[in-house]
């Protein structure tokens, strides 16, 4: 029994975050690090550079013995094509994963929403028992409870347009 818990009942909290960590696979953080590298500053200005290299070296500018891809730059296109394959590939894969990591964490959330609602439970049950034991009448009470829920649920309905969004 814990110290601080009188009823012998020890609450457990779900780290979302941890959940979805001890999940990953070693082909989802590469691809988690290769979709955050190739979305950087750093990743922009060295394709800048290389492009800009590649065309100033191919137009002759250091000189004609260093051309090896002359306009209209045929190979730059096959090179540059290959890169967005795969980095479109690779972003394909982060959404993949975070569209997964979203339904994980709304299961986690309705795990969490589960064990809250027993915890109230119990203590309006706790409560109801003490209530009645002194002898103080909370029936105006329940039936305010019961009105707030109606109205919340009539304030936010949910319908079949919130599942097409």
């Amino acid at each position: 029994m814990s110290e601080n818990n009188k009823f012998g009942l020890d609450l457990i909290a779900i780290n979302k975050n941890e959940q979805i960590r001890k999940l990953r696979t070693a082909s989802d953080k590469l691809a988690d690090k290769v979709t955050a590298s190739a979305g950087s500053t750093p990743f922009l200005v060295f394709n800048l550079v290389w492009f800009v290299s590649w065309v100033l070296i191919n137009t002759g500018t250091f000189g004609e013995k260093y051309v090896f891809d002359e306009y209209p730059f045929g190979f730059l296109t096959m090179v540059v094509s290959l890169e967005a394959i795969i980095l479109a590939v690779f972003v394909l894969i982060s959404q993949n994963r975070q569209s997964k990591r979203s339904e994980i964490r709304l299961e986690l959330d309705y795990i969490t929403d589960l064990q809250a609602d027993a915890e109230i439970t119990a203590i309006m049950s706790m409560l109801e028992r003490l209530a009645e034991k002194q002898g103080i009448a909370v029936d105006d009470l329940i039936v305010d409870l019961e009105k707030n829920q109606r109205r919340i649920q009539r304030e936010h309905p949910i319908t079949k347009k919130d599942l097409e969004d």
